[in-house]
């Protein structure tokens, strides 16, 4: 009878460590999934965190594209009618040519007053564009720049370093730092020497 009584405690306390393992082991997944809970939730707001900086940078980028766009339509908005408005001066340029190449108006009372009202109107318009930011580019006796030039021609000339720029054919402008269109020029060469030109007509004889 005893010994079924100890069989019995022993039983009993078999069961309870079970249970009591079973209860840890249930603990110990209940930590763990807590864990990982936690640690996909630090992981939500991190993925966050990173959603709105890259949001609020986008939008900061945006907020500079639109100033500098607007500050460019401020400062640059009439190039399209400036670069138009250059034909006026080109067309009184070429007017004025005209005239003075007439013989049968040549040394006139009517060609000079003709010219002196084209020379008002000319300056008229100069003094328009300069206080809308736009100017002529520099060229006679400026050495050659490919951003505000373009060569033409090459005209022979010693008195010059080679690449000066000696005839402007057609005058370039700027509004502000932007070019409107360039000058067209001719500039300046070293002469050949006789032999060396003998030496080339040859050359072109023999080709003949």
């Amino acid at each position: 009878m005893e010994k079924e009584q100890n069989q019995n405690l022993d039983n009993n306390s078999s069961e309870e460590n079970d249970l009591e393992q079973t209860q840890n082991e249930s603990n110990l997944e209940s930590k763990d999934e807590n864990q990982i809970e936690e640690k996909s939730s630090d992981e939500k707001i991190l993925e966050l965190e990173d959603k709105i900086a890259r949001t609020f940078a986008e939008m900061e980028n945006q907020r500079r594209r639109f100033e500098k766009e607007k500050e460019e339509a401020y400062e640059y908005g009439g190039f399209s009618f400036a670069k138009e408005a250059l034909n006026l001066i080109d067309n009184l340029e070429r007017s004025k040519k005209i005239l003075e190449n007439d013989t049968s108006l040549k040394n006139t009372d009517a060609l000079k007053k003709t010219l002196d009202h084209f020379e008002i109107i000319n300056k008229d318009l100069m003094s328009i564009f300069s206080k809308n930011n736009i100017k002529p580019v520099e060229s006679l006796n400026q050495k050659l720049n490919p951003n505000f030039h373009q060569a033409m021609l090459e005209i022979e000339d010693d008195s010059k370093e080679p690449g000066t720029i000696v005839q402007e054919i057609q005058k370039g402008f700027v509004i502000k730092d932007r070019l409107l269109r360039p000058a067209l020029v001719g500039v300046s060469k070293k002469t050949l020497n006789k032999d060396k030109k003998d030496n080339k007509n040859i050359e072109n004889l023999e080709k003949k």
